[in-house]
């Protein structure tokens, strides 16, 4: 049975009339009139009666009515429940994010807009994290999940993009295939001054002018027409839409990688965290 045609039934027996009904509900007359007419059909009942001056329920229209509206009543008071709820929820949580994630910030403040009263601890590593031990709700992974005694929550999937700027373009010219790049100064991301660009079909190794575990000073460089470099999209598409970046080599393509909330599978999740990855998962689409 269709909830939202019952709640019209009632709404129209409460006003005695479809055109005042449509009126309360915001809808079209002749849309009113078309669900409730489906709704009767479902039943296979008439539950209205119409005339000139209005609408009178039936005898099955009156039972329909006296069960339906005390259960929409129940709704309601749910909903307004499980909003107060949300409104009163409080307490701290813990997170760790890995650096240079600027994007998720924003996420994280319209998290708090929305529940002003939980307090977030926020770290910032790379290094992987003792969730029992530091006492973490929440860590977000970037890439494959390995740990069977964690429960992941997948937030999207992306690749990286290569990037360089007009100014270091207009001096060295667009590469056309992936070995053009060992004509170019590039800077990679890496903990251990080693990089592999697997573009595509082709892995290639870069001999960078800097290598770092920094994707936002890489930014910084290639805006500044240093070097070329690989950058997550979330980290560069304001600036290509600025036409500050160029993408290069489009037709290879970095692998695709993914982003994970992970929560300790023996631990059952608090309000807080279900709360906070829900949210996460709603406006996870902020960061492209």
């Amino acid at each position: 049975m269709d909830l939202n045609a019952i709640r019209m039934f009632v709404t129209t027996a409460k006003c005695g009339s479809f055109t005042a009904a449509a009126e309360r509900l915001e809808m079209p007359l002749a849309t009113l009139s078309r669900r409730i007419r489906e709704l009767e059909r479902v039943l296979q009942v008439q539950l209205l009666e119409r005339s000139v001056h209005g609408t009178r329920l039936t005898d099955a229209g009156t039972r329909l009515y006296e069960h339906a509206s005390r259960g929409l009543e129940m709704l309601v008071d749910g909903e307004r429940a499980l909003i107060s709820d949300q409104a009163q929820l409080r307490g701290r949580l813990r997170l760790s994010l890995p650096p240079s994630l600027e994007p998720w910030w924003e996420v994280l403040s319209a998290f708090q807009q929305c529940y002003p009263n939980i307090q977030l601890q926020v770290y910032t590593s790379d290094r992987r994290i003792d969730m029992i031990e530091d006492g973490i709700d929440v860590v977000m992974r970037i890439g494959p999940i390995t740990h069977d005694s964690m429960v992941a929550r997948r937030m999207l999937a992306y690749r990286h993009i290569l990037v360089a700027s007009p100014t270091l373009l207009t001096r060295s010219g667009m590469p056309d295939k992936v070995a053009d790049l060992h004509n170019y100064p590039c800077g990679a991301w890496s903990q251990d001054a080693t990089a592999t660009w697997q573009l595509g079909k082709e892995a290639f190794k870069p001999d960078p002018i800097i290598a770092t575990n920094d994707y936002a000073h890489l930014r910084t460089r290639a805006l500044a027409g240093d070097l070329v470099t690989e950058l997550p999209p979330f980290m560069a598409m304001e600036a290509i839409r600025n036409k500050q970046l160029v993408v290069l080599l489009e037709k290879h393509p970095f692998p695709e990688m993914e982003i994970n909330l992970l929560y300790p599978s023996h631990r059952h999740p608090s309000n807080l965290v279900r709360t906070y990855l829900n949210f996460a998962l709603l406006h996870v689409k902020r960061l492209m």
